[in-house]
């Protein structure tokens, strides 16, 4: 649904608003997912710590959330630190990325609510450290009646987990219904209509994202092409778009770009463009044999 407070356009930088101008307001997309990749090559190329270019990055993230929330994008989720990040990155690092996130949010609340964003998070959340856990939930609790972009920070995130984690909590339902009811689990699937009761609505329900819509636009930094275990069940239909800039050189005039190139993209959903009639077609010939 798209958002209904003014737009802060005067707010965009002039790189910004020329960008902005080429685009349709009425197509900004309703959900926008990152993944931010290239924090430590950026601090490779410059001979610098790779705790520096987390640094950076986080900067990058600032720049990028303004810029959302100024044109109003309703929904941008950033993939923050991944499930595999905390069980193969060296401690020392993970330790420092946790305490990254837990300054960024507690200095950056007032910027939140000058922006008027609303923080929210996924992921295994309660194997993060506990003082991150609490800040978390403070930053939550005070943006969360503000009214413009909710952003969203994937932490120890990995979609394959997401979605055992929502098969398993599928199953809870069932078994704990089973039980109010006093019946074996058998007989209540096939009261509620069988294993096809089972569908795609009952395990988005069951994912972290459930209150919100999917993503239309997945964007990419530093040129890799996989999704790294990142909502791969939401994803299903999201315009892709992969740039070879380094995540703490993206900006929020980079963002505006990727907006403008999925504004061009067709949209089909498994469809087509027009209107096309199956009387058109004709018989279908066995392919010719090959010389």
């Amino acid at each position: 649904m798209p958002l209904t407070q003014p737009l802060r356009i005067q707010e965009l930088s002039p790189e910004e608003l020329a960008v902005y101008r080429t685009l349709d307001p009425e197509r900004i997309p309703e959900h926008v997912a990152i993944i931010m990749d290239g924090n430590g090559r950026w601090a490779g190329n410059r001979t610098m710590k790779r705790f520096q270019g987390h640094q950076q990055g986080a900067e990058a993230v600032l720049s990028v959330v303004e810029a959302a929330s100024r044109i109003n994008v309703p929904y941008l989720t950033l993939y923050a630190f991944s499930l595999e990040n905390n069980l193969r990155r060296p401690q020392a690092e993970v330790g420092f990325l946790m305490k990254l996130v837990k300054v960024y949010l507690a200095g950056n609340i007032k910027r939140m609510q000058d922006n008027n964003v609303r923080m929210n998070y996924i992921g295994r959340l309660t194997e993060l450290p506990e003082e991150l856990q609490d800040t978390m939930r403070q930053a939550k609790a005070e943006t969360a009646n503000n009214t413009g972009t909710m952003v969203t920070l994937a932490l120890n995130y990995g979609s394959r987990a997401e979605i055992v984690d929502a098969t398993r909590s599928l199953v809870r339902n069932l078994m704990t219904e089973a039980r109010r009811r006093g019946c074996s689990l058998e007989d209540l699937i096939s009261v509620n209509g069988g294993v096809e009761s089972i569908d795609e609505n009952a395990i988005s329900q069951g994912l972290y994202t459930h209150d919100m819509p999917d993503p239309d636009l997945l964007i990419r930094t530093s040129g890799e092409m996989r999704l790294s275990n990142y909502m791969l069940w939401q994803l299903a239909y999201a315009e892709l778009f992969v740039t070879e800039r380094l995540w703490p050189d993206f900006l929020g005039v980079h963002l505006l770009e990727a907006i403008a190139t999925y504004q061009q993209r067709s949209r089909r959903f498994g469809g087509l463009d027009t209107e096309f009639s199956d009387e058109a077609l004709p018989e279908p010939t066995a392919p010719l044999p090959r010389p």
